[in-house]
């Protein structure tokens, strides 16, 4: 089990599940903290005016806001050496239209650099990750106005400056392609159809797929902006990998996971990566219905604003059957069960391997360096009388995952670190439930708002502790 030297070790953390305080010191309400709560069977609902007789998990997050010493000091007990958090943009641009950055809100983040810097942990920043300023969905329908491209880049502008040579590897949106499907066009897009449903938005192919065009435009910029503050940043992109498997040897399942995987996990890379749509792109839009409207120079923009480094989420796979007779999976990507997986008590099949084998598809694809920049096991966990938890499930699904990981680094495939989700334990983005847990760190918070926030470790703590002393060869 070997990890280069100077591999990076870490967890991965959002702002709208983690931080709270969402309107304290000037922030403003993100698109996530007009959602209120749910579970894995009944979703989360998006309200344009807060209902005082709902609950708005975001609001509260676990208040790493207030704990942030605290917890940075957690994580350098475990001996992190990278910390994935993402900005609050509304926490900087409160409604995102103002000339001038909200100064408390940048502070704050001073603030937690400092306590990065002194435990020598270093910083990866996602900026966007789903926090759009609630404003912009509401007066211009989110990322389905070109005006939205300026908005965002005026943020990224003002804190790639802020912290100029604080942070050094930043990625300009999550999960970008979580656009390609209905439940982005709220989540990610920030378009609102008037469906309240989150989960379960109507869908306007023409509509997300012109919005995505625009975070295209504005990741590239963002991209330009931040090799021209600081020629020593890394700018990189953020997929949510969706692996697909043919569920038989049939040529139609064999040509649909190929279909799948192009349209779910290529899409946005191509362009990200590449600087162009891929050749495939064409047909989609066909098929879809859709004519972008591409303004001139746009393509030159994608051309010049191309990724350093590539980074994803990877949480699980699927297979793809023309047989709809075939059992489907109860996860958020669907797709018929695969007999050879064991799930999740969320229906989210478990699969190791599969990790391995995204690595190297998209190393063979593109031939830059990856980050694994999340990946977990959420959970329902017990606490003991004597107040300790034992998450050994947790332990055997990073176990396995890490293991997967360095196979992949001994194929040849350039990995710089492991940051998996949700490190503490934060509010879950599809459910907005607590009890879905994902982290080292047990929060003391629950599903009905209750609890003291307080922390405690879980034996997985430990166990990552041993990981990353050993850089991975005590798992």
């Amino acid at each position: 089990m070997k990890f280069p030297e100077g591999f990076l070790w870490g967890g991965a953390t959002a702002a709208n599940q983690f931080e709270g305080a969402w309107d304290v010191d000037g922030k403003g309400p993100s698109c996530m903290d007009m959602a209120t709560n749910g579970n894995h069977r009944t979703p989360r609902q998006i309200t344009p005016e807060l209902d005082p007789d709902k609950l708005y998990p975001c609001h509260d997050g676990v208040d790493f806001y207030h704990h942030y010493k605290e917890d940075i000091a957690l994580l350098a007990e475990m001996g992190f050496t990278c910390f994935r958090f993402s900005i609050n943009w509304p926490r900087i641009f409160p409604t995102g239209f103002e000339d001038e950055p909200n100064e408390a809100g940048l502070e704050f983040y001073d603030r937690v650099l400092d306590e990065l810097e002194r435990h020598g942990i270093e910083p990866l920043i996602t900026l966007s990750h789903y926090e759009m300023p609630f404003a912009i969905a509401q007066r211009q329908n989110g990322w389905a106005s070109r005006e939205t491209i300026d908005l965002y880049v005026k943020y990224a502008t003002a804190v790639m400056r802020r912290y100029r040579g604080r942070c050094r590897k930043w990625l300009t949106f999550n999960e970008i392609n979580a656009a390609m499907m209905p439940i982005g066009t709220y989540m990610s897009l920030g378009i609102l159809t008037g469906n309240p449903d989150l989960r379960h938005q109507p869908d306007d192919p023409q509509l997300r797929y012109q919005a995505l065009h625009h975070q295209f435009i504005a990741s590239a910029l963002a991209v330009k902006a931040g090799h021209e503050i600081d020629p020593e940043n890394k700018m990189g992109c953020m997929i949510a990998y969706m692996l697909a498997y043919p569920l038989t040897p049939n040529p139609a399942d064999v040509e649909l996971a190929r279909e799948r995987n192009q349209y779910r996990n290529y899409y946005c890379s191509d362009v990200q990566v590449r600087g162009e749509y891929p050749y495939f792109a064409r047909r989609m839009w066909d098929e879809e219905g859709v004519a972008l409207d591409i303004a001139p120079g746009d393509l030159e923009i994608l051309k010049e604003g191309t990724v350093d480094f590539y980074t994803h989420s990877y949480y699980q796979s699927q297979c793809a059957s023309v047989d709809a007779s075939m059992e489907t999976s109860g996860n958020l990507l669907g797709g018929a069960k695969n007999p050879y997986l064991k799930e999740t008590a969320w229906e989210w099949p478990i699969d190791p391997t599969g990790l391995r084998i995204m690595l190297n598809q998209v190393y063979e694809r593109y031939q830059i360096p990856i980050m694994v920049v999340e990946n977990g096991l959420g959970c329902r966990d017990e606490v003991n009388p004597d107040g300790t938890i034992d998450d050994d499930y947790r332990i055997d699904y990073l176990r396995e995952h890490i293991k997967a990981m360095s196979e992949a680094i001994a194929d040849g495939v350039e990995v710089w670190g492991y940051t998996p989700w949700g490190c503490i334990d934060l509010v879950s983005n599809a459910d907005g439930e607590m009890a879905k847990r994902y982290g080292f760190v047990y929060v003391d918070k629950h599903d009905d708002g209750t609890g003291t926030m307080a922390r405690s470790k879980k034996k997985s703590f430990h166990w990552y502790k041993k990981v990353i002393e050993t850089n991975g060869e005590e798992l």
